[in-house]
């Protein structure tokens, strides 16, 4: 089997890349660990829609999330600092993982994080307006422990 080269059309210091897609975002992100790879996959959702370099950290907002897997839990994370966004007009320049527990309950995995990110209330003048991000989506979802890194692909609706 052929695997088909990915084709990175932008890249985000050593945090993203956006991959050829053929109507959405596809984005793959990076992290030593688990933690910074939800971090940075948080920093791509933003990074998407504005320029970040130009986002001040002017309101710090808690996020809690809870998920059945890795996959549901960075959906969840995407889509609650998402909401930052369409509820509150806030961008973000940093999110932070102040905690991740994985547990057992009632013999089933249980995946939770808490998180802070750092906003500032949205301004097309200074924020430079990329593209609109309706929603994270589970399209071609997945997240990879290789040799020294983890890696998270995921498509954002557009």
């Amino acid at each position: 089997m052929v695997m088909s080269e990915e084709k990175v059309i932008y890249k985000y210091r050593d945090i993203y890349e956006q991959l050829e897609h053929t109507g959405d975002v596809y984005i793959k992100a990076y992290g030593r660990d688990l933690v910074s790879l939800l971090e940075n996959s948080g920093i791509a959702l933003f990074d998407t829609m504005v320029n970040i370099d130009r986002v001040e950290c002017r309101v710090e907002k808690t996020i809690n999330v809870e998920g059945f897997d890795l996959e549901n839990l960075l959906y969840r994370w995407l889509e609650e600092l998402l909401l930052l966004y369409y509820s509150e007009n806030l961008v973000c320049s940093k999110v932070v993982v102040e905690e991740l527990k994985i547990s057992r309950v009632n013999g089933e995995l249980a995946y939770y994080l808490k998180g802070l990110a750092c906003c500032e209330k949205f301004n097309s003048e200074k924020h430079e307006p990329r593209v609109e991000v309706k929603s994270p989506t589970y399209s071609l979802m997945r997240i990879v422990k290789t040799e020294g890194a983890w890696v998270a692909y995921f498509v954002l609706d557009i």
